[in-house]
């Protein structure tokens, strides 16, 4: 095809890249235009996406698909400029070869969910041709929060509130400022351990740290000893207990965050525990439960609610959309409590007015901003929960027993590794053990080097190596290719957790996860997931590839 200046269609932020790369200056002329996109073909998409996502859009159009899943975020979505992904290894589009086993992390986006995203979005394009921004995204979002209500069984609980926000960072920050709001005295944040709950929701926590004329404390509690196997449960709750009664005695408002589930599947401090100190100090202690997991069947999220707790969720992680979708549930009486507050100031700058219930209090100082990312994020979200709750119960149970059994044996059999100790998930006496979600879907493990001498334990830096390597198709470096088709085959597991010391060493745990994905896939197949099981054993077969090859340069990218 002839080239010249007006058909070159890519914009001059792209020729501008190619210009940088090859050492040459910007111009406009026909013939380098040429050039820059001969090169542009060979460039891999994951980088042309980054160069057009810097872009301003027009008013009248809409960026990608794959752009706005990116978008509306923070610098946590920002994609990689070599390897195409953000921070939690993943991409804005399907990658079908993937075996995904991180969902405690993150997840890439399923090739179905993509074209409900696409489709979305094709809707959003053929209103915005008559309505404003501001109105078909008001539109649009009151529709999932009304969606979500429904698919999580909860639109008859009257006056239960829900408010949209990016992430659970986010969610937090919205809680800690109104536990703040009003208060005479310097309130009490008493949460667990950053390593368990993720460094985003304490840096929001603690990034707070003066809010309005008040100074906050923010306290962690350790729920694991310091060789990473789970603290006491009655340590921690004997700590929690100390730490609220002493606040409370000094008349200050303590927000309580319980986590359900941990990264590495844990809750803490128990249901038990809180529910008591709740019930003993209800006009000091606000409870919200950190369950962004999402591993909660919907009687346990009705039954925290009707405790009177608030409730934060998100659809990145157990149900595999793309990360940033997070929702706060709030039952009648805290939202009413929260009603009579002022509106915290310092969630001006990072809320829209639409994320918020229409009749909120002071939503009206609000920004009328458009979050579209945010909003396919949530319409994925939505129909992976739409594809689970449609899965039998009793099928979901024997899939979840069958993948337990084979992976902890794995697990326990295998030199390469050493599973963590997972404490049987107890929510008693706020519900009892009779759903899927009593069972662990969420498997830490360490990492060991087998020698004759004895196991050494990997530390925390060869540790993520073999996570980071996980993810890329390796090729021998010696004839030798009996291990070659393991090696080539990329694979995803959750990003290291810190987990104490062994043998004095600092050691990290990767987490192998059932996801809703894999059990729709697991309990649609006519072999009731041993295919699923299979692939779970084969990113195991490669973690223990590599682990043998490390520090051998055995293999290469």
């Amino acid at each position: 095809m002839q080239c010249n200046a007006a058909s070159f269609k890519y914009t001059h932020a792209i020729v501008k890249y190619f210009a940088a790369l090859h050492g040459q200056h910007y111009n406009r002329s026909a013939s380098f235009a040429c050039a820059c996109r001969r090169s542009l073909r060979s460039t891999p998409h994951h980088i042309v996406l980054i160069i057009v996502q810097t872009q301003p859009q027009t008013l009248d159009s809409l960026p990608s698909t794959e752009q706005l899943l990116i978008a509306g975020g923070d610098a946590r979505l920002a994609l990689d400029p070599l390897s195409g992904l953000n921070k939690y290894g993943c991409q804005p589009f399907p990658d079908p070869q993937l075996l995904a086993f991180g969902s405690s992390t993150a997840s890439v986006i399923s090739s179905e969910s993509y074209v409900i995203a696409n489709r979305l979005r094709q809707k959003l394009l053929t209103t915005l041709s008559t309505e404003s921004h501001t109105v078909v995204y008001a539109l649009e979002i009151q529709r999932i929060r009304l969606e979500w209500l429904q698919l999580c069984e909860l639109s008859d609980l009257n006056g239960l509130e829900l408010i949209f926000a990016p992430s659970g960072t986010d969610i937090h920050t919205i809680a800690a400022q109104y536990t703040s709001s009003g208060a005479t005295a310097p309130p009490l944040i008493i949460m667990v351990e950053t390593n368990e709950t993720g460094s985003g929701a304490a840096s929001a926590l603690n990034g707070n740290h003066v809010i309005g004329n008040n100074a906050v404390e923010v306290v962690q509690v350790s729920i694991r000893l310091d060789d990473g196997t789970p603290r006491p449960l009655a340590e921690i709750d004997a700590e929690v207990e100390n730490l609220t009664s002493k606040a409370v005695a000094s008349d200050r408002r303590v927000l309580l965050i319980l986590v359900d589930q941990s990264k590495t599947g844990l809750i803490a401090p128990s249901p038990a525990c809180v529910m008591a100190l709740h019930h003993r100090h209800p006009d000091n202690i606000e409870v919200l439960v950190d369950a962004c997991q999402f591993r909660l069947a919907m009687p346990t999220l009705r039954a925290y609610l009707e405790q009177g707790f608030m409730v934060a969720l998100t659809g990145s992680k157990f149900l595999t959309a793309p990360s940033f979708s997070a929702v706060l549930l709030l039952p009648s009486t805290v939202a009413e409590r929260l009603q009579k507050r002022a509106f915290p100031r310092g969630l001006l700058s990072c809320s829209s007015r639409a994320s918020w219930p229409t009749d909120w209090p002071g939503n009206e100082h609000l920004a009328h901003a458009a979050n579209f990312g945010l909003l396919l994020r949530c319409e994925v979200a939505l129909e992976e929960l739409r594809r689970f709750c449609a899965a039998p119960e009793t099928s979901v149970i024997d899939f979840i027993k069958a993948f337990t059994e084979a992976i902890q044996q794995r697990l326990q059999s295998d030199p390469h590794f050493q599973p963590l100790p997972a404490p049987q998930l107890d929510r008693r006496p706020l519900i009892e053990a009779n759903s899927w979600d009593h069972l662990q879907t969420i498997f830490p493990f360490l990492l060991y080097d087998p020698q004759p001498a004895g196991r050494n334990p990997l530390n925390r830096e060869q540790t993520r190596n073999i996570y980071q390597q996980l993810q890329s198709r390796l090729w021998p470096l010696t004839p030798d290719r009996a291990n070659s088709d393991i090696a080539s085959i990329r694979c995803q597991l959750g990003q290291p957790v810190a987990c104490g010391t062994r043998n004095g060493i600092a050691v990290s745990a990767l987490r192998l996860c059932i996801s809703s994905r894999l059990i729709v896939e697991a309990t649609a197949l006519d072999d009731k997931g041993i295919t699923i099981i299979k692939d779970a054993l084969t990113v195991l077969d490669k973690t223990a590839l590599l682990i043998q090859s490390s520090g051998r340069n055995g293999y290469c990218l």
